[in-house]
């Protein structure tokens, strides 16, 4: 079969390979999201709100897009040899134990795909990852079964801690941040694994109870509105019910809302004082029945 797959692919695939696959590194390269939104983002949601959102998600459009060239490549070769090399009669083909140029490039190929798309991996996982010095805004993430507290931590309120925001059964956390600013996540979980997911962040990352387990990052919104947050990581009963609610506001709307909290105000009042909702408005709060499980 190898001798025979030699002998049908011939000396002239070479350069027709290699063009190929010069193709594929180019068109990674050139990639943009108006190719991703003419074929429905190839299954990936639409680029995110904020720069490390985007970046992941050219990434996976041009990851797609060399996975289809290659697809279409290697499909054509399979049609191409079915239809130019079919049996027409009883004598045996030549016989060719084995072809150089073919096997260099069916080695050199794959192995120049892999590293370009590990290259760009690499470099915007690293991006994603990045932590600056001194961020503008610094928000704990507190997870809890089966909600979430958050902490200003640069905010101090009358009691000289943190000023917070804290949900409940029947109150969804709005947790405000704002526009344009370098926001570092600081999470930690008291009870077990939970994981801090804002789809429209196109991010995630799981939540781990213990100081020593903090998990940290950061990210800069870029457009105002609300939008709905969630645990990814399956944590019991009422994991589907543990919604929070992103707020991104304009800088000076967040530093007016801080002060509200710092006046010792609650979360919905200070929002009001801004002239945005109370409530949360991309979720709403689960009927729980919780009051009847607790019955003796």
């Amino acid at each position: 079969m190898v001798e025979y797959s030699a002998t049908v692919l011939g000396r002239g695939t070479a350069a027709r390979t290699a063009g190929v696959a010069g193709a594929i590194a180019g068109t990674f390269l050139l990639t943009g999201c108006d190719i991703g939104s003419a074929f429905g983002h190839f299954g990936y949601p639409d680029s995110g709100i904020s720069p490390q959102g985007n970046r992941m998600y050219d990434l996976w459009v041009g990851s797609v897009i060399a996975a289809l060239a290659v697809g279409f490549f290697v499909w054509g070769l399979i049609f191409w040899c079915v239809v130019r090399y079919r049996k027409r009669s009883d004598e045996l083909p030549v016989q060719t134990r084995f072809n150089l140029p073919i096997e260099l490039i069916y080695t050199a190929v794959p192995f120049l795909i892999v590293s370009v798309l590990f290259y760009y991996t690499a470099i915007i996982q690293t991006d994603v990852d990045r932590l600056q010095p001194n961020p503008d805004v610094r928000v704990e993430v507190v997870a809890f079964k089966w909600n979430w507290e958050f902490r200003y931590l640069d905010k101090p309120g009358p009691n000289g801690l943190p000023v917070s925001t804290l949900g409940s059964s029947d109150y969804i956390p709005v947790l405000v941040v704002p526009t344009g600013k370098r926001i570092r996540f600081e999470e930690t979980s008291k009870d077990l694994v939970h994981s801090f997911w804002v789809p429209d962040l196109l991010f995630k990352r799981d939540v781990f109870p213990g100081a020593k387990s903090r998990n940290v990052f950061e990210v800069t919104v870029t457009q105002t509105g609300w939008y709905v947050g969630r645990c990814a990581e399956l944590c019991g009963a009422y994991h589907s019910m543990m919604n929070f609610e992103l707020r991104a506001v304009s800088p000076e709307d967040y530093d007016r809302f801080i002060a509200e909290k710092q006046a010792g105000r609650s979360t919905p009042e200070a929002l009001a004082a801004i002239g945005q909702p109370p409530l949360a408005q991309s979720t709403v709060p689960f009927p729980t029945k919780r009051e009847q499980e607790e019955r003796p």
